[in-house]
């Protein structure tokens, strides 16, 4: 069974984070191994309290998996700060992990703050050049690339901008454009796609980030390539949301095991 490892902040409500990331490895059929970054006590509605993990500690439990388990792919969320970001660079570069997904996080859903600003700079600087592929949203990759993302043109640029930073393959996704369509483009270095979808109108939305970006490094932990386990990942995605039942007064979570809803 390929084996995928997730570096993340724990949700307490499930709907994201490493919680998302494991339930998404299990459905698409890989082993998921966990490095947890920091605690949130969360729920549908917003975060409550965040408590950090040593940097020291996020080392130790990725060498502890890596030498024993390995992993044929990873992905990271939540950082939260540059020392998590450092540490988590350099493990990752000394156990030689090449098929790395980078969830750039850094806002919640609920517009609490999940990465310090001082990290920012520690995340382009040290883990976007070792990422097969990095998916940031809108805001994220507005800050990445240092221009307003607003529409399909802008995130054009952006991706540009972003994947001359180091990364393989650059997904701008494009959930906050607005409109009746959910495109994500696509840019190797060489060539844009647009991943297409159209929206579906519902606030259960919790987690989209990390379940796409989960379901990514699990696709690659297979054997596709990025932009194959990107395809993939989409169309994962779209039916978790499509499928989604309400939990919660606030932003539900998405339903990771939409496929296994009749059984």
């Amino acid at each position: 069974m390929p084996v995928t490892l997730t570096i993340a902040g724990s949700d307490s409500g499930g709907g994201a984070g490493i919680q998302a990331d494991l339930k998404t490895f299990a459905a698409l059929g890989v082993y998921g191994a966990s490095v947890i970054t920091a605690i949130t006590a969360q729920n549908t509605l917003g975060v409550r309290a965040i408590h950090e993990v040593p940097a020291e500690v996020v080392a130790a439990q990725i060498d502890a998996v890596l030498d024993d388990i390995g992993a044929d792919a990873a992905k990271t969320g939540m950082l939260s700060s540059a020392a998590v970001v450092d540490v988590v660079a350099e493990r990752l570069r000394a156990h030689r992990v090449t098929r790395l997904v980078v969830d750039p996080i850094m806002v919640a859903k609920s517009g609490d703050r999940l990465l310090r600003e001082d990290a920012v700079a520690a995340l382009r600087e040290r883990l976007l050049p070792l990422a097969a592929v990095v998916t940031p949203n809108a805001p994220e990759a507005s800050v990445l690339a240092g221009l307003e993302v607003v529409n399909e043109a802008t995130a054009r640029e952006a991706a540009r901008r972003i994947h001359a930073l180091g990364p393989g393959l650059v997904i701008v996704k494009g959930g906050h454009f607005g409109g009746e369509r959910s495109d994500d483009v696509a840019y190797d270095g060489t060539s844009f796609e647009v991943l297409p979808a159209p929206r579906i109108e519902t606030p259960h939305t919790h987690g989209t980030g990390c379940t796409f970006s989960a379901a990514i490094a699990a696709e690659l932990a297979r054997g596709r390539s990025p932009l194959d386990a990107a395809r993939a990942a989409k169309v994962f995605l779209h039916g978790a949301i499509e499928h989604t039942e309400p939990l919660g007064a606030g932003h539900g979570p998405v339903n990771h095991l939409w496929r296994y809803r009749d059984v």
